[in-house]
Parts: structure tokens; C-alpha cells; sequence
């Protein structure tokens, strides 16, 4: 398996992945006892570890999302919590999703392994909500810290997804509307505000997905054959006991 096999094969299932415990019933009671709803706990948990900064910092490392909404979320919610608390908070919520769902799953020793030398390999240039999630401390029990990791790894792509599509000539309205025309209006946006697409932008968003695997294949070079299987298969088995329903 080469790097354009291993990053084609895992990305989908990262993203996918990386993202389960955003709105997970144990992350929404951990932001209410911040005082936090759910998408305020979104924002002020995943913006949380760029500090307590002004909402034009979080819109320029989010993307996608319209800007008055952003202003509006950031903005309340940093009334009530602190950032950098609520930032530890919702990382800590999703090492405790690891535990309650990929306890068991075989090869996450492995795959932890693999995905840190991956962390450790990325030159984080431009790339500012990773390096603010890469710079936070990880828990040390598998199922936890393996689930930080795919959260790790879908910011790391995600980062550098937003600076390709933004060097593909698109708006992040645009890309935003091609890849998730579901999710438009629940990223702040107007159903007047809806894009005309055309050829010239799908050829652009095309242009995205392949310099975005080209800004992030370098980091996963440093793997040998056996920790790229070993992380393909991470990948893969973490996915599928995501699908699962938790024990009780």
C-alpha cells in the first residue's frame, strides 16, 4: 500500500470518524455543565484550543461556516465559559467516547503508533486549528487516546482542506454548498444565498480534493509498509465499531 492508497482508503473513514462524538449524549452533558448548549460547546470546545480570541480568528481556522454565525456562537458562548477550559473539555469528552465505544477493538496499539508518528511528521503551516489541537496533551489508555488521534487526524486534513480550497479559486460558500448542499442553511447560510454552481467550480472542487491529498500525503511518507497496514487497519476497525450501537 502506497501513500495515495493509504490516504485515499482512510481519509473518508477519518472524517467520518473523527467527528462521532461532536454531538454524542455524554459530549452534550459535559458542555451543560460549562453552561454550554451543543453547538456552543461545538464551537468553544473545537475553537477552544486557539484561545480566547476574537470571533474573526475562529471563522479564518472553521471555514464553511458564515461568518455572522460564527460572531454570534463564539461570542455567547465565550460569555460563559472560558475557552482554553472548554478546548480541554471537549477533547476530554471525546477521549471518553474512545472508552465508551472502541474498547476492545484490536490493533489500537498499532494504530496509535502509526497515526503519532503521522502527528509528528506534519509541518503545521497554515494549518491552524491542528497545530492547536496537535499542541494538547493526550490521554495515555488506548481507546481514549486512539479516538484523540482520529480526532487529530480529521482536523489535519480538514486544515488543510480549507487552504486547498482556497487556493482552487473557490469560496468556502461554494465548497461548502457542493460537498454538504444538506447542511447549508445549519452553517448559518440563507436559502437565497444558495450558489449557482457550474462547471468551472466542480472542476475547482476537484482541483481541492487532490491538492488537499497532496498537502497532507507528506507526513504519512514516514511510515513503513507495516504501520501504514497497521494504521489502514486501525482506520477500518475504529470505523466499524463507530457503526456499532454502545453497550450500556
Amino acid at each position: 500500500m502506497d501513500t495515495t492508497e493509504l490516504v485515499t482508503a482512510t481519509s473518508p473513514r477519518l472524517y467520518t470518524a473523527g467527528a462521532a462524538f461532536y454531538f454524542d449524549r455524554a459530549t452534550l452533558a459535559r458542555g451543560k455543565e460549562l453552561g454550554l448548549d451543543g453547538f456552543r460547546f461545538y464551537f468553544l470546545g473545537r475553537g477552544g484550543v486557539l484561545g480566547d480570541v476574537e470571533w474573526p480568528v475562529v471563522y479564518s481556522a472553521f471555514g464553511y461556516f458564515k461568518p455572522s454565525l460564527v460572531e454570534a456562537i463564539w461570542d455567547s458562548a465565550r460569555q460563559v465559559a472560558d475557552p482554553r477550559a472548554a478546548g480541554r473539555a471537549h477533547y476530554a469528552a471525546c477521549a471518553e467516547f474512545g472508552r465508551t465505544h472502541l474498547d476492545g477493538v484490536e490493533g489500537l496499539d498499532a494504530f496509535c503508533q502509526a497515526a503519532e508518528a503521522v502527528d509528528e511528521a506534519v509541518d503545521a503551516a497554515g494549518l491552524t486549528l491542528y497545530a492547536g489541537l496537535s499542541a494538547e496533551p493526550r490521554v495515555d489508555d488506548l481507546p481514549g487516546r486512539a479516538m484523540q488521534l482520529a480526532a487529530l487526524l480529521r482536523e489535519h486534513r480538514g486544515s488543510a482542506h480549507l487552504v486547498a480550497v482556497v487556493a482552487s479559486g473557490l469560496s468556502v460558500l461554494e465548497a461548502h454548498y457542493m460537498r454538504r448542499p444538506q447542511d447549508f442553511e445549519t452553517f448559518g447560510w440563507a436559502a437565497h444565498e444558495t450558489p449557482e454552481i457550474t462547471e468551472r467550480h466542480r472542476s475547482a472542487q476537484a482541483a481541492a480534493e487532490a491538492l488537499t491529498d497532496a498537502l497532507v500525503a507528506p507526513a504519512y511518507e514516514v511510515l513503513s509498509p507495516d504501520q501504514r497496514q497497521a494504521f489502514a487497519d486501525g482506520v477500518a476497525a475504529i470505523s466499524a465499531a463507530l457503526a456499532q450501537p454502545a453497550a450500556d
